[in-house]
């Protein structure tokens, strides 16, 4: 079963819209201030990750028509959650484990920053603030991670848990992400995109903005695009590369296969890319590009490549 996309949502500097990543990406320096996107009410004491998450989110769910002035247009239980990010609260972990280890006890750490401790604060944060009563995941799987959750939230919704499911990529920029990631920048950003069962969407009249199609997992690039071009030897209308022009020599591609590199633009993307690169498919298609689009994340060097073909909607 193919689901749709019915809704995006972006918290990147400058960027405004799905087709701004298609051209040239002018990054501002100024962050994403959460408090200007959605207010202050419901931010105070979230980490950052998490108010980049909301402030997405509430956007993604906006455009699909899901989320407005009265709340919820259908019923919470209906909508499954799926974020993904490598590095989201690790600032807070690491600081808990400073203080037990300076303090010798637990004592000296804040009730503030307990529950932003967990592994799963930024999903289940999600969940309390808009009712979404789905399917719960964080996925924390390296580069792939942003195209893992589209394929676990496709899965999903193919097997009946959720008639539609809020994808989402959120990773912080400070100094302890940088420590550990041995990165001068990451990217201190989020994308979401909504996908949805097609009778579900049909059924709320919800235009679909892209088909998500096959997906695959290999241990290389080139190796991703043999098995994404299929026994028909399809040849994709553009694709998103995994970064560092990996793929470019690929037999799959033509000679005019319009590459949009992502990768790298904002720093590392980390899980990010993946749901931005299905953000950017819908732009192509809004633009009026054809399919299909193949979007690809993690590089021969790390542990997987996944890849995923993304196909233009039926007209209404």
């Amino acid at each position: 079963m193919s689901t749709l996309v019915t809704g995006v949502g972006l918290a990147l500097p400058g960027v405004r819209s799905p087709e701004d990543l298609l051209g040239r990406i002018e990054v501002s320096g100024d962050a994403v201030d959460p408090a200007a996107r959605i207010g202050k009410k419901g931010l105070k004491y979230k980490d950052r990750a998490t108010q980049l998450a909301l402030c997405c989110a509430d956007e993604a769910l906006r455009d699909a028509g899901l989320f407005g002035a009265d709340g919820l247009s259908v019923d919470g239980e209906t909508i499954a959650v799926i974020v993904a990010s490598n590095y989201g609260n690790v600032d807070t972990v690491c600081s808990v484990v400073e203080t037990i280890a300076a303090d010798g006890a637990a004592s000296g750490i804040s009730p503030m920053d307990t529950p932003n401790a967990s592994s799963n604060v930024i999903a289940s944060t999600l969940a309390i603030k808009y009712g979404l009563r789905g399917p719960n995941l964080m996925i924390c799987n390296g580069a792939t991670s942003g195209l893992d959750a589209v394929r676990w939230a496709n899965s999903l919704i193919a097997a009946h848990r959720a008639d539609r499911a809020l994808v989402l990529g959120v990773e912080p920029d400070n100094e302890i992400v940088r420590r550990l990631t041995g990165a001068d920048h990451v990217i201190d950003g989020a994308a979401a995109i909504v996908l949805e069962h097609p009778a579900a969407a049909a059924e709320r009249g919800a235009p679909g903005r892209a088909v998500v199609g096959a997906s695959v997992r290999t241990a290389g690039v080139r190796d991703c695009l043999e098995r994404l071009s299929g026994p028909e030897r399809t040849v994709p209308a553009a694709w998103f590369g995994p970064g560092a022009d990996e793929g470019l020599d690929s037999a799959v591609l033509g000679p005019g296969t319009p590459h949009h590199e992502l990768a790298g633009v904002w720093g590392e993307e980390s899980a990010v890319l993946g749901v931005l690169q299905c953000a950017g498919a819908v732009g192509w298609f809004a633009g009026g590009g054809a399919g299909p689009v193949f979007a690809l994340a993690g590089r021969d060097h790390d542990d997987a490549t996944a890849g995923l073909a993304l196909l233009r909607p039926e007209p209404v």
